[in-house]
């Protein structure tokens, strides 16, 4: 579309730059000749892209960038309930040995038939289920992992005491989850939910691959560190 490409090649030319209003609707309207519910529906997908933002009665605006957040703190989720004054409690959906699989040895870049462990828990905030942490690790990396009980301890702990942490990756997206995971975590059907996918490495060996899936209405991810020479 015209407009939208318009308004991106003006912030990429430094034309237009964060703060900067656009033009109004109507000079939009003229300026390519289309009606002004083509110029709305274009500044609106240009907003829910995070490229403006719109206050009503004074117009369109170039918007700030997002701050990208490189950390995120491996915290153990008991103890974050916990902190907010709330009771954990957590539920073992599975906890058992398996072979890694053509897809699951990829994710822990593993051969196929390595010995593994997958454990799915859901973990709750009071009441509310608000995490369900889908986990395959190496069990030449954490042995007594299938034996532990994890209404007790967490993962995290677990690990963090058998397999100290030596490098963390995170990916987040947002998802529409499947009909088990909606049930697990007490979702409607159009409710989406946060994922953050977590790989732990200890000694070398990449030992722990997570997929946190998180009601996005009850949850959120945030992080703060101290800049250097500020």
């Amino acid at each position: 579309m015209a407009i939208k490409h318009f308004v991106c090649e003006a912030i990429k030319t430094g034309a237009l730059c964060p703060g900067d209003r656009l033009p109004s609707e109507a000079e939009l309207v003229a300026r390519f000749g289309v009606s002004r519910m083509t110029v709305n529906r274009a500044l609106r997908e240009l907003q829910s892209a995070g490229i403006l933002t719109r206050r009503a009665g004074s117009g369109s605006f170039v918007a700030e960038p997002r701050p990208i957040g490189h950390m995120i703190e491996i915290r153990n989720i008991a103890d974050e309930v916990r902190a907010r004054g709330h009771a954990y409690r957590a539920r073992v959906v599975c906890n058992e040995p398996v072979r890694a699989t053509a897809e699951t040895a990829a994710l822990l870049n593993v051969p196929a038939g390595t010995r593994l462990f997958r454990s799915m828990i859901v973990h709750h905030e009071d009441e509310w289920p608000i995490q369900l942490e889908d986990r395959i690790v190496l069990a030449s990396a954490a042995p007594d992992y299938g034996a532990t009980d994890f209404t007790r301890t967490t993962p995290n702990e677990y690990l963090t005491r058998i397999a100290p942490l030596e490098r963390v990756e995170h990916r987040v997206r947002a998802a529409m989850p499947d009909a088990s995971t909606r049930a697990l975590l007490g979702l409607d059907e159009q409710e989406p939910a946060l994922i953050m996918i977590r790989r732990t490495w200890s000694r070398g060996r990449l030992v722990s691959h997570a997929q946190l899936t998180h009601p996005a209405r009850r949850f959120e991810l945030s992080a703060s560190f101290s800049v250097p020479g500020a």
